[in-house]
């Protein structure tokens, strides 16, 4: 006997044609039960989501954990199923609803009986194209934050979602379990564990919601998905402002640029920007600078921009540019085109952050001159990357807050109900489709976010000529906690530069690299490359190139949350890698619960602390350690196979997240073998763990080479990896 469901809002309404029950639908759903196979099949067709698996009910208390059965109605009354006891009473009721997009399966107990009982629904799901497993039901209090690269698993994940439709379908209940169950082509399939519990009135019920628009209607209004034809990966490079501030020129960029021509090009460094070359612009504040005339300081730049430009590719690097175009300090320019500006009641000129004199966006000839200075920059001067400032994401002196204003809108030449969103179209059509636009204090509410590839997401991380301090990284933290969960899935994010410089302790710049290196967002280095010991190069060379990683909890986080989670998967296994973070200045003791991080708690996993180099064992359910102050742990968790195993790498912060290809444990023959994509002229180490009684006999690669070794007291093996080109290397270790 099949029962046939199909929402509406109220509730459902049942016809039964011969064993069949058929429900009109009103909302999108088609639901689908059979009593003879207890299945459950739901579909919408307006999204594609679907999921069908069993429907299962146990009394807790009774019948030694039998199945009840689940079938229509007993009495005439339609519109629930019954749940039928192993002596064959009815002892409750499943009763479908309706509301919005939200298809609701709830359990209730019939008459005075009370019993604890558990509806189980467990089966596969599916949704669109390039769907991937998250959390979107935010935690009342949050203790961890969850990204992931490659289609990773989480028990804290409750929802799919597809950027391309920007769908969500959710699931809520006592419990949800999600994971990858199979992938072909760009649409995967996942399977789902739900359970309810009728003795919970808040677990009672079963829910499926299908959210359109998730991203379009509650936090991004101009939602597009990111445009990865143009900007593949998140946007690595160089910029000279946060230790020259206004005074580099043409002279100190290309003396960096050699030093990272060697350090960081071949790690994957691709952008050379440049900073504060306009006229007038050696000396703050931004709004005395010459933004709109695109003369160079002569001073710093006497060679101009185009022959800068030309350096910059000659040395590998794509070069970049730092434009203002809504405003100047230049007075001559001002004059020439009085009309073209915003005036106050009295005749006085307009000034915000931008400028002495700001442009009145809603003239069309204004914007053609937008459009003009930029395409100029970029076809006769050759620049690829556009850092665009002066934005939406601050305060009221920034242009789309400033525009919004009535005194100014009231000065505005021509009627314009969208000033800036005019702006931000000829800026894309001035740079051209194949450019990258870094909107500079931009932000997902505002309309430059489906033009621009990547927004600037706080302050600058320094004070003008001061290095950077504590409350500067922890702003770098709490901003990109704010909008990470945009991060490549609308555009990239940018925390600002990664500087790692001697001014602060090693701990703290660690900070630093943790939060820009484990989030996928864009990585700029900042420092005087040429005073950087190694160890702190080497904390540049780490975060390149950026890795391909999500947002797991897609929903903003305004909690210092102190444990960020990045799951990786890979073909040949998945691990976690953790950074535990003390924001205080005061040391104390971090605590890693695995179910927090969405690991299961029965599983034993080894830890291995990545800026230590070292195991610290294998452990269930937990890990406590002391962390510094103002500092972090960078931990790996790998589940603990019981063999030898790869641990972690030097390499990247991601611990092979970009660099090992594939590992392989031969049972038969007693080799482990690692494949990994070396760096010319740069060693790199990689770390294996060897339980007891396992023995070390040989290490080796695929090219014949006898690799040193030796067997730490943490029960480690570091192996140390170099090649000529970057034709990959297996590192074979044989027991």
């Amino acid at each position: 006997m099949s029962l046939w469901l199909m929402g509406c809002f109220m509730g459902l309404t049942w016809v039964r044609t011969g064993g069949r029950f058929d429900f009109k639908e009103k909302n999108g759903w088609e639901v689908t039960f059979d009593a003879d196979s207890q299945a459950l099949r739901l579909s919408h067709a307006a999204t594609g989501a679907r999921t069908e698996g069993v429907l299962s009910f146990f009394d807790l208390d009774r019948w030694q954990g039998a199945a009840w059965r689940i079938t229509g109605p007993k009495d005439g009354i339609q519109g629930r199923l019954s749940l039928v006891d192993p002596e064959g009473n009815v002892g409750g009721y499943l009763v479908p609803s309706c509301t919005d997009g939200a298809l609701q399966i709830h359990v209730i107990h019939r008459s005075a009986q009370n019993f604890r009982g558990k509806l189980d629904f467990q089966g596969t799901v599916s949704l669109g194209e390039d769907t991937f497993a998250c959390r979107t039901c935010p935690p009342a209090d949050p203790s961890v934050v969850q990204m992931a690269s490659g289609q990773a698993d989480s028990l804290l994940n409750d929802s799919l979602f597809d950027p391309k439709k920007d769908v969500v379908f959710r699931f809520q209940g006592k419990s949800v379990g999600l994971s990858l169950e199979e992938t072909a082509g760009s649409k995967s399939r996942f399977s789902v564990d739900m359970t309810a519990m009728p003795h919970e009135p808040r677990y009672a019920s079963l829910q499926f919601e299908v959210i359109q628009g998730y991203y379009k209607e509650r936090y991004v209004p101009y939602y597009q998905p990111i445009n990865k034809k143009r900007c593949p990966s998140a946007p690595t490079g160089w910029m000279s402002w946060n230790v020259y501030f206004d005074k580099a020129g043409e002279e100190e960029n290309l003396a960096e640029a050699r030093i990272a021509a060697e350090q960081l090009k071949p790690f994957g460094l691709e952008f050379w920007h440049i900073e504060s070359w306009q006229e007038n612009s050696d000396n703050l504040p931004v709004s005395q600078f010459h933004n709109l005339t695109l003369k160079a300081h002569e001073g710093q730049f006497p060679h101009g921009m185009k022959w800068l430009a030309d350096e910059i590719k000659r040395m590998g690097f794509r070069p970049g540019i730092w434009t203002v175009p809504f405003g100047t300090g230049e007075k001559t320019f001002y004059e020439i085109h009085k009309d073209w500006f915003l005036h106050d009641l009295e005749g006085r000129p307009m000034r915000n952050w931008c400028g002495q004199y700001v442009l009145d966006p809603s003239q069309k000839a204004v914007r053609d001159h937008m459009e003009r200075t930029h395409r100029t920059m970029s076809q006769d001067w050759g620049y690829e990357y556009f850092k665009i400032d002066g934005m939406s994401g601050r305060g009221k002196s920034y242009s789309a807050h400033f525009y919004e204003r009535d005194k100014v809108r009231s000065a505005f030449k021509d009627p314009c109900e969208k000033p800036f969103q005019l702006c931000c179209e000829a800026l894309r059509r001035g740079i051209g489709e194949d450019r990258i636009w870094l909107a500079c204090q931009g932000h997902y509410t505002g309309p430059e976010i489906g033009l621009a590839d990547a927004g600037r997401l706080g302050a600058d991380i320094v004070h003008p000529n001061h290095p950077p301090h504590w409350e500067n990284y922890l702003n770098q933290a709490r901003t990109t906690l704010n909008q990470l969960f945009v991060n490549n899935i609308c555009w990239y994010g940018d925390p600002d530069t990664l500087l790692v410089g001697t001014s602060n302790p090693l701990p703290m710049v660690r900070v630093a690299t943790s939060v820009v290196g484990l989030t996928g967002q864009m990585m700029f280095a900042g420092d005087k490359l040429g005073e950087l010991p190694d160890e702190r190069m080497r904390l540049l060379q780490q975060c390149l190139p950026v890795c391909s990683i999500r947002p797991l909890d897609l929903f903003p986080i305004f909690q210092m949350v102190r444990c960020w989670d990045l799951k990786i998967e890979r073909p040949f296994g998945s691990w976690d890698v953790v950074s535990l973070f003390r924001w205080e200045a005061k040391a104390g003791e971090e605590t890693i619960y695995f179910e927090d991080v969405g690991l299961p708690s029965d599983q034993a996993f080894l830890i291995y602390d990545a800026w230590e180099k070292t195991c610290l064992g294998s452990h269930l359910g937990s890990f406590s350690t002391q962390v510094e102050g103002r500092a972090n742990r960078l931990l790996v968790l790998r589940p603990d196979l019981g063999r030898p195993q790869l641990l972690g790498t030097d390499r990247h912060v991601t611990q092979g997240g970009v660099s090992v290809l594939d590992v392989v444990w031969d049972a038969e023959e007693r080799k482990l073998s690692c494949q990994v994509k070396p760096v010319p002229g740069f060693p790199q180490e990689y770390v294996f763990h060897v339980p007891e009684g396992e023995e070390v006999k040989e290490v080796s690669t695929n090219r014949g080479d006898s690799l040193p070794w030796t067997l730490q007291p943490d029960r480690t093996v570091h192996v140390t990896v170099e090649g000529k080109t970057e034709e990959p290397v297996t590192v074979v270790l044989r027991f």
